[in-house]
């Protein structure tokens, strides 16, 4: 009886990865198979590079909305790694069992929000506090802020078990020749757990470019380039959400090949945090 579950176990474990895969593999094929002739139809230079997005027009080009989606992520990752960081620290190697039991639910709390709650939060509180600051407050800076909220726990979380795999002899061995706590912190812990620091700042930046709804509703919009934190934008999620419903024919397919462009992006993006996460473990396990 126990062979019996054991092997149905593993073929449950089989069939139920297998499924993941074949799931993943048809939103694959479908979002390459709609997009890819619009790329054809339009060129992949002028699709990539072109600067106005006008479909009735016939004029696909995305620039902009890449440069929006770029500004939104790397400003919400200015915000988002000092505190994700510190936070790290502050659980791995400073808080007390008491303050690390409540600190770390709370950070994972995050996590469990709905986006739109976090769009919401920041149109009814944030935007008119960045409006103080000139524009009309829906800007790349409130979306910066909304984003860095969204990624913190994911740059927190794995930081920190980064930091805590680095191995205890490393700890003592710079306590024993004088070096203060920080100091061991900051030139030896954090030195030995980079590789997992960096692949949380990946994976945070892999969710702060895919996200969506949060983004359209503190972001602005607007199809152009934004030339300061306090202009409005549009991202490539944005414009797929917001065009998808009366979108038909080339725009349509358009939109589709927006989505094999973000696809790429994040393929990238998950396979440098997969050889930074190998990596990480490579160097504690030696």
């Amino acid at each position: 009886m126990r062979r019996f579950i054991d092997r149905a176990s593993r073929y449950v474990v089989l069939l139920a990865a297998s499924i993941s895969f074949l799931i993943l593999f048809a939103i694959a094929f479908f979002i390459i198979a709609r997009g890819l002739p619009a790329i054809q139809e339009i060129g992949l230079v002028e699709f990539v590079t072109g600067t106005v997005w006008r479909p009735g027009q016939g004029q696909y080009g995305i620039l902009p909305m890449i440069v929006g989606s770029v500004a939104a992520t790397f400003g919400s990752l200015i915000l988002a790694i000092p505190m994700g960081l510190g936070c790290a620290i502050l659980l791995a190697e400073i808080a007390g069992r008491r303050a690390r039991r409540f600190l770390r639910p709370v950070v994972e709390l995050l996590v469990g929000i709905p986006s739109v709650v976090y769009g919401l939060v920041g149109m009814v509180l944030l935007v008119p506090l960045v409006r103080n600051l000139g524009g009309n407050g829906y800007s790349v800076l409130a979306a910066s802020i909304v984003l860095m909220a969204m990624i913190l726990p994911t740059i927190t979380s794995i930081s920190e078990d980064a930091i805590r795999a680095v191995p205890r002899a490393y700890r003592e061995a710079s306590l024993a020749m004088g070096a203060t706590q920080w100091q061991t912190i900051r030139h030896v812990l954090l030195p030995a757990a980079r590789s997992g620091i960096g692949a949380s700042i990946v994976l945070g930046m892999g969710r702060a470019v895919g996200e969506t709804m949060a983004m359209i509703m503190v972001i602005g919009n607007s199809i152009k380039f934004p030339t300061s934190p306090l202009d409005s934008a549009r991202t490539l999620t944005g414009n797929i959400a917001l065009e998808i419903n009366y979108a038909s024919g080339l725009h349509e397919d358009a939109l589709f090949a927006t989505g094999i462009i973000l696809l790429v992006f994040i393929i990238i993006l998950n396979t440098i945090s997969f050889f930074a996460l190998r990596r990480s473990r490579a160097q504690n396990i030696a």
